[in-house]
């Protein structure tokens, strides 16, 4: 088995030198798309020499023979061989090293993780699995922190410049007399095989809407190069990157089972870390291996669940996109142009390959609607899901009375409640008239807490657990479905459980407590809630592990552990997928990387153009799917 393949030194560029690159774990490349190429197309586009430097000005190459780092999620450097000696023999027989549930990684906090957005204009290096771009350079997972790391996709990692000449080749001049022999002189180290995939320039059937690679030699040699690393490699981070990448390469190879294998056990070790954007690409990549093979059902469903919000548009319109091509290949053709606009939509237009390659799909959609028509209707999200929409609230305005009707508008549950909440997780609270306090229904009507247990106030079920109160006050506590408590009584006001966090107050101070009650944010704070830069507001944390806390009439930022991260001394700070956006006593707008650290001065009149100063930031950044 090949050893590892290691980057060359790149050349440094404007983008790389402005700010100094701060230590992070080797970053993930993000998955970046296939080249359109319109039927009419005579030759596909020149391919890409994994020699060529990347212009980009965001990748920075190390010399010691391991893989490119970025500012990611993790605070440290750490090299492949310092992790083999620590982590367990493989024994699955694939010559992976199987996760272990009982003793997961670390879940990188939301500083550490976003360490690597944090450093999101500095060291970009190109490797294979990022999902979110960091700005200008540094997450170490783009999937993670979103950040500018295009390791897969546009910055073809550190390769070596064109513009320097062979050794011994001097532009035809007569060697010197005094220089060393060509045969002393040290030959270039070969390309990592993440940056080499990174920098395959994909082509994109237009009649299948696959990509093809150019060189499936070449693709074949990287793969090589891929299994090499895995060998050698233990911590789940990379061992998730590391097999999400061999799968994509598998996939355009048309070695399916390989890659659904490989797509599995990455997604597993993705989820083992706790890494929201980490786990969103890996399930991107699963979904496209489970396309590719036609197993149409759960590639949609993977594709649903990694789309959210919290993640960067950019790789956001990458995932409907490729949904959009799986609704295609199921003739769901009405369904894959309302996946294309909202890609379209949430680059604002501005992405040319995106444009290019949406208009491919477009063409593709348009011949074959000519010839069988557009398909079923839409699907609501219940039903990419595989999960039942549940009965919906409805009032009866001449009894005055709330009961719940399915999807169709049937009733399914008799209007008889004075006050009846949504469902969630399948179970919705609900009182009657005669009565002051709260009963649990399950969707077909019958009650699992009754009313008779004595709770004034209720809060609906998040995380298997829902809040409730006794004298409809304080006291807080929070029960499972079977009316077990598990967090006992003790807070003046509680919040839903999010992320597996919930905030509470005490003592007149706001802090948050996880799913077996314990305080992992201090009850030191007079506000927690956390804003948003799509204008969303969540109560508790993001998916990321962050939460905006007040203090004293300043904001900052605390992660799931209780550790601050951006200490409370704004005014205003708004948490956006790679950065903390924050106001000035003046005014104006900057933001900070995940770590904290300044990104931006503040210096803009307003939220809007700070976000579009990152989006240029992380213009390098786009993840190998």
């Amino acid at each position: 088995m090949p050893a590892p393949i290691t980057p060359p030194p790149a050349e440094p560029t404007t983008a790389d030198t402005s700010v100094p690159a701060p230590d992070g774990p080797p970053a993930e490349p993000e998955p970046h798309d296939a080249i359109a190429t319109a039927p009419e197309q005579s030759s596909p586009p020149p391919e890409r020499n994994p020699n060529d430097v990347a212009t980009s000005g965001t990748t920075e190459a190390r010399q010691d023979g391991a893989a490119p780092e970025t500012t990611a999620d993790e605070t440290t450097r750490e090299t492949i061989a310092d992790r083999t000696a620590q982590e367990p023999a493989a024994a699955d027989g694939t010559g992976h090293s199987p996760p272990t549930p009982s003793t997961p990684e670390p879940v990188a906090t939301a500083a550490d993780a976003d360490a690597t957005a944090a450093a999101l204009p500095q060291q970009a290096q190109a490797q294979a699995e990022d999902t979110e771009p960091t700005p200008a350079g540094t997450e170490h997972d783009a999937e993670h922190a979103g950040s500018a790391e295009h390791t897969n996709g546009d910055d073809e990692g550190d390769a070596q410049d064109p513009r320097t000449p062979e050794v011994g080749a001097h532009d035809g001049a007569e060697p010197a007399a005094d220089a060393e022999p060509a045969v002393d002189a040290e030959p270039p180290p070969s390309v990592d095989p993440e940056q080499a995939l990174a920098a395959v320039g994909w082509e994109l059937d237009p009649l299948t809407l696959r990509e093809r690679a150019p060189d499936p030699a070449h693709l074949r040699v990287i793969r090589d190069g891929l299994t090499g690393k895995l060998d050698t490699t233990l911590d789940n981070r990379s061992r998730a990157r590391l097999l999400s990448l061999r799968a994509v390469a598998s996939r355009i190879l048309g070695d399916l089972d390989d890659a659904l294998g490989d797509a599995r056990l990455a997604v597993t070790y993705a989820e083992a870390t706790g890494e929201f954007r980490r786990t969103a690409l890996a399930r991107a990549r699963l979904a496209e291996a489970l396309r590719w093979r036609g197993d149409h059902a759960e590639a949609d469903r993977l594709f649903a669940e990694a789309n959210s919000p919290e993640l960067p548009d950019r790789l956001r319109a990458l995932l409907h996109e490729h949904a959009g091509r799986c609704c295609f290949d199921q003739g769901r053709l009405t369904e894959a142009c309302l996946h294309f606009e909202r890609a379209l939509d949430l680059r604002h237009g501005e992405d040319a390959q995106l444009n290019a390659r949406v208009e491919v799909a477009l063409d593709a959609v348009a011949t074959r609607a000519a010839a069988d028509g557009f398909g079923p209707a839409p699907r609501r999200p219940e039903e990419v899901l595989g999960t039942p929409r549940p009965p919906m609230p409805t009032f009866d305005e001449e009894q005055e009375l709330w009961g719940y009707a399915d999807a169709d508008g049937e009733m399914v549950i008799a209007h008889r409640y004075a006050e009846a909440q949504p469902f969630h997780e399948g179970l919705a609270w609900v009182r009657r008239p005669e009565a002051s306090r709260w009963a649990l229904i399950d969707p077909s009507g019958a009650a699992l807490i009754e009313a008779n247990n004595g709770y004034r106030a209720v809060v609906p079920f998040s995380d298997g657990l829902s809040w409730v109160s006794m004298d409809g006050k304080s006291r807080w506590m929070a029960v499972d479905r079977m009316n077990i408590v598990k967090i006992p009584p003790g807070y003046e006001e509680a919040r839903p459980f999010r992320n597996g966090l919930a905030a509470v107050r005490q003592n007149g101070g706001w802090g948050a407590v996880d799913l077996t009650g314990e305080v992992v944010v201090p009850t030191r704070y007079h506000r927690l809630g956390t804003p948003l830069a799509d204008g969303r507001e969540v109560d508790g944390f993001t998916a990321d592990g962050l939460a905006v806390v007040e203090l004293a009439g300043r904001r900052g930022v605390v992660d799931r552990t209780g550790r601050v991260v951006v200490p409370p001394a704004y005014p205003t700070v708004v948490v956006h997928p790679v950065a903390f956006l924050v106001a000035a006593e003046s005014g104006r707008w900057g933001a900070l990387d995940r770590r904290g650290e300044p990104l931006i001065d503040p210096v803009h009149p307003g939220r809007t153009a700070v976000v579009v100063e990152i989006d240029r930031l992380l213009a390098d950044a786009s993840p190998v799917l």
